[in-house]
């Protein structure tokens, strides 16, 4: 399979795993629950993933171009091996996320909140981290877009019997199975920046 189509389907399965139960999920029912403005609800998470990952994927290729390939699978590997640990660590919405009152719109709310909260979390670490593994960082932002897409908007519409239904413990532990091999197959193969 070539590079950038697998770095598509990596980052689109990976993504889709890994926001299972996340607090963006949970934010995304909070604010279908609150405003019940689907529509506007997924436009803003679309353009506030875009905006999140777009910055992320570079700072992923950035940092591949900075370092070493050796160093670089090094890093990889080990980041990948402590993604699986952190797909384990259940994640819940904190208190007050969400606001009250939309004081700028559904979709400005929406988009601001979705951004700040996808700081520093799973997929936005391994958006960076498949930026850094794969040359191709159009399609692991689309993929990791698809993603977040395709586990956050069915929330947005379907809510609580989604997600009372999925075996969100399983999904995690699955996720954690697909890092864990991520990391050690970049551990094991001196090539696998290059897309083995």
């Amino acid at each position: 399979m070539p590079a950038p189509m697998e770095a598509l389907l990596v980052s689109t399965g990976l993504v889709t795993l890994a926001e299972m139960g996340d607090k963006t999920q949970l934010l995304s029912l909070v604010l279908a629950a609150r405003y019940k403005r689907p529509w506007t609800i997924a436009l803003g998470i679309l353009i506030a993933t875009l905006a999140n990952h777009g910055l992320a994927g570079a700072l992923g290729v950035w940092i591949a171009n900075l370092i070493g390939p050796e160093l670089l699978r090094w890093g990889l590997g080990l980041s990948f091996l402590a993604m699986a640990v952190w797909m384990l660590i259940p994640d819940r919405l904190d208190e007050g996320e969400g606001g009250d009152a939309p004081r700028f719109g559904v979709l400005l709310t929406t988009v601001v909140v979705f951004f700040l909260a996808e700081m520093g979390d799973k997929t936005q670490v391994a958006t960076v981290m498949l930026a850094a593994r794969y040359d191709a960082l159009l399609q692991v932002v689309v993929g990791t877009t698809l993603g977040m897409m395709l586990a956050n908007v069915p929330v947005v519409w379907l809510g609580e019997r989604l997600t009372r239904r999925l075996p969100i413990a399983l999904v995690h532990r699955i996720s954690a199975l697909i890092f864990a091999v991520l990391g050690l197959l970049a551990l094991a193969l001196p090539s696998f920046k290059s897309g083995v």
